[in-house]
């Protein structure tokens, strides 16, 4: 109780002291930073993202005084918090069009663009599409007029991913095309390279080039595993799912058990090696049940479920094929009952 109490104070007194008139002197703002800084820290320790999106408002008057590159930092920390701690989408979404509203009444441009491209970012991560092209429209627009290359990328590549989403397939790979011209231009992050040769895997096994896929796939997993970025693993499992598509899951076990990916385990790599294993053994009932097992890692993930339909229903024909070709007559029931699957799932499948 007696840390709690501490803490409080220490919030109380940094608020005071951020509240208080700026002077004009640098070590005056720099003071006032550390402050703003210090707050940030203590409130995302308890896990308060409602305080953080008020402080994100109340700062205002201070931001001001600051120089506009400062102020742009400052505001990306607290978006950037408030999203980390997992606040309400409503929550999210009302911070970020109240800051692109003041943004604009202040004629901040260049950070209301930022702001609007990380609110089409939320809407595309909550799998709100059509909330997120408009704003990635609107500012392609605008962006290309400023030839602001660096945000245009980030800006190319969004519109990308939510085309992908919306099942356009011409849109998303001439998005990723313009995305991979621009980064052509000027020196792009490594994190960033690894999201475009991602999305690049993602639109390549789209149009069943698994190979190539692969290799996108393998670029930004080892982009990003140099990084020790969390995101490596879904890279990887990307890459497992390329080889099951070009009937190579005999590789899953291989790759998974060299060097470089040896760190990785858990859901997502045990899910993939279930789906090998059932290919490899053209077990429809084991691929059931590997759906119904790692069902957050396979059936709800998009870019994975709709390869692996596919692969099921393949699978699904082999099988029924093997089963009925010896005989000029079969009965249904016998054969879903051999296979262990719903005779009405057998029914519209022969």
């Amino acid at each position: 109780m007696k840390g709690e109490g501490i803490k409080k104070k220490d919030k109380v007194q940094l608020r005071a002291e951020i509240q208080q008139p700026v002077g004009n002197s640098d070590e005056d703002l720099r003071s006032r930073e550390a402050a703003v800084t210090n707050l940030i820290e203590i409130l995302k320790a308890e896990q308060n993202p409602e305080e953080v999106a008020e402080l994100t408002k109340s700062l205002r008057p201070f931001f001001a005084r600051l120089p506009k590159a400062k102020t742009a930092k400052i505001v990306r920390v607290l978006l950037d918090t408030v999203g980390a701690l997992n606040a309400p989408l409503e929550l999210q979404v009302a911070l970020y069009q109240d800051t692109i509203a003041w943004t604009r009444e202040e004629k901040r441009a260049f950070l209301r663009q930022r702001v609007e491209g990380r609110l089409a970012a939320l809407y595309l991560s909550v799998k709100q599409y059509s909330a997120a092209l408009p704003i990635i429209n609107d500012l392609l627009r605008e962006v290309k007029r400023l030839d602001d290359k660096s945000h245009l990328l980030e800006i190319q590549l969004l519109e990308s991913q939510a085309y992908h989403a919306l099942r356009n397939l011409p849109k998303a790979r001439a998005a990723l095309t313009s995305a991979r011209t621009t980064a052509n231009a000027i020196y792009v992050p490594p994190s960033l390279q690894a999201e475009i040769d991602m999305q690049a895997g993602i639109v390549s096994a789209e149009e069943k080039d698994y190979k190539t896929s692969y290799s996108y796939f393998f670029e930004a997993f080892e982009g990003l595993n140099s990084l020790d970025d969390p995101r490596a693993i879904m890279n990887l499992k990307y890459m497992l799912l390329c080889k099951i598509m070009t009937h190579n899951a005999s590789d899953v076990s291989m790759i998974v058990s060299g060097k470089i990916a040896l760190k990785y385990s858990g859901a997502p790599i045990d899910a993939m090696r279930a789906i090998a294993d059932a290919h490899m053994h053209r077990s429809l009932f084991e691929f059931e049940e590997a759906l119904a097992k790692y069902k957050s890692e396979l059936t709800d993930d998009l870019i994975v479920h709709s390869h692996l339909s596919e692969l099921y229903d393949t699978l699904l024909e082999q099988n029924l094929l093997r089963l009925i070709e010896p005989f000029s007559c079969v009965e249904i029931s016998h054969v879903a009952e051999m296979i262990k699957l719903p005779v009405d799932l057998i029914e519209s499948k022969l």
